[in-house]
């Protein structure tokens, strides 16, 4: 339909500069407004390219609203959703509910969804930069980040649903991932074959699960994170670790901002790095948690997503001619923790080779020795992963968790990594709706040549 202006005058700007009741009521009514100023472009997908830009504008202008009234009223917010903090939401959770609770504020499930089935992320506008922002201001709270990083930091039901059945048989099927007990060793295996074990939505839903259910059992000592034999041509019958996030998924607007890119830091990986919280108190500074070391197996190669992943390993073992890299150059994105993490393993320049211009690390060189500590020959992949475990816990396994929770104390402390959540939040949803990364995806990827 052709781009026409809506009969309704735009509301007048809120200021934001009364009690948190009343800015609500106003932030409610002007967002309403809004959406009525939208309505009358018609269903996105029957929408042309002057009424989508249309739409993206009014969606653009009102986010410096949305900007002033978490600024002063986020906190407030959180607050509320989590009846002062004796809740705990996962993300997802709580950007939905807000949506509810707070009507305008962020976007309902169904808003989102409604993007999704576009099936391209160039056609989507932009609402889950709204739940990014969101984001940003709790993370930057001491207080409200804690409580969420905490909060993640809890089994998923998922989890908890299956750790009968786990601790019974010792295998646990999820789909896009498996754990199996093996004496003291839980191997999470990444099993999304069709997609060279790459990540997405479900693959990440499903990797968290796994690592809860290693966490939980207490026969096990030891995590050990592997790639499942692919289905791909190149490596028929043979085993890849991972190839990071699956861009054909993102480029048809497949992957989340909140279930992928955030609650994959602040699930999965964070619960590798310090384990689940099983205890009453959040406090920053007790390292409280339940955790056990890990150890990955690397075959062929850990791109993007996959290198992050080693980033918070304690032993990375690989097979000869496998590789690392983190091609944010190539997507457009940040790569996820990486910024943080990688420098501490490479030194800065080379986190910036790698993150700017593509370098890629061999497991045999100097450098890729800073990432990975035993190149391993494929057909004795299983005895050193034996090995090794039982090297990682020789001075027993309360011995370790503590050296463990002390090596990490001085080298992310979570007002480092809370810090790093407030800024990646925000930063991360803008780049995910640039131009320069459907650019990128068209030109590196070629995803139009690729099935789903």
């Amino acid at each position: 339909m052709p781009a026409t202006l809506p009969r309704s005058e735009p509301a007048q700007v809120p200021i934001f500069n009364a009690a948190f009741e009343d800015d609500v009521k106003a932030a409610v009514s002007y967002f309403a407004g809004l959406e009525q100023r939208i309505e009358a472009y018609g269903a996105a997908e029957s929408r042309d390219a002057e009424a989508r830009n249309a739409v993206r504008g009014l969606l653009q202008d009102a986010r410096a609203t949305r900007q002033s009234f978490f600024a002063r009223h986020a906190t407030e917010m959180y607050a509320v959703l989590t009846a002062n903090l004796s809740r705990y939401l996962r993300v997802s959770e709580l950007v939905y509910e807000a949506a509810e609770k707070f009507p305008g504020l962020l976007p309902t499930r169904r808003q989102i969804d409604q993007e999704r089935a576009l099936q391209r992320q160039s056609a989507k506008e932009g609402r889950e930069i709204d739940q990014g922002l969101f984001m940003a201001h709790v993370m930057a709270d001491p207080q409200c980040g804690l409580h969420m990083i905490h909060a993640m930091l809890r089994p998923k039901r998922l989890a908890e649903e299956r750790l009968a059945e786990f601790r019974r048989t010792g295998f646990c099927d999820l789909g896009a991932a498996t754990v199996a007990r093996k004496g003291f060793i839980g191997e999470v295996t990444l099993t999304n074959k069709k997609f060279l074990n790459a990540e997405d939505d479900v693959a990440v839903a499903a990797l968290e699960a796994a690592v809860d259910l290693v966490l939980l059992d207490d026969q096990i000592r030891v995590g050990v994170l592997r790639g499942g034999v692919v289905e791909h041509p190149k490596y028929a019958g043979k085993r890849v670790f991972n190839s990071g996030i699956n861009l054909t998924h993102l480029y048809y607007g497949r992957i989340s901002l909140v279930e992928f890119l955030l609650e994959r830091e602040l699930g999965l990986l964070n619960k590798m790095y310090r384990g689940l919280w099983r205890s009453q108190s959040y406090h920053e500074l007790l390292e409280d948690y339940v955790e056990k070391p890990w150890l990955a197996a690397v075959d062929q190669f850990a791109i993007g997503g996959g290198c992050q992943i080693l980033c918070v390993m304690d032993r990375v073992i690989a097979e000869p001619g496998a590789y690392f890299n983190l091609p944010a150059s190539k997507e457009g994105f940040v790569p996820g923790f990486a910024n943080l993490r990688f420098p501490r393993l490479v030194g800065i320049q080379l986190a910036r080779h790698g993150i700017f211009f593509e370098r890629q690390f061999a497991a045999q060189s100097p450098e890729g020795g800073r990432i990975c500590d035993e190149i391993v020959p494929a057909d004795r992949m299983d005895e050193a992963i034996e090995k090794n475990t039982a090297q990682m816990i020789r001075g027993g396994f309360v011995s370790t968790i503590a050296n463990r929770k002390a090596l990490r104390v001085g080298q992310e402390p979570l007002s480092a990594f809370r810090h790093y959540m407030a800024v990646y939040s925000w930063q991360q949803s803008l780049c995910l709706y640039d131009q320069d990364l459907i650019d990128n995806l068209e030109r590196m990827w070629e995803p139009q040549k690729r099935t789903m």
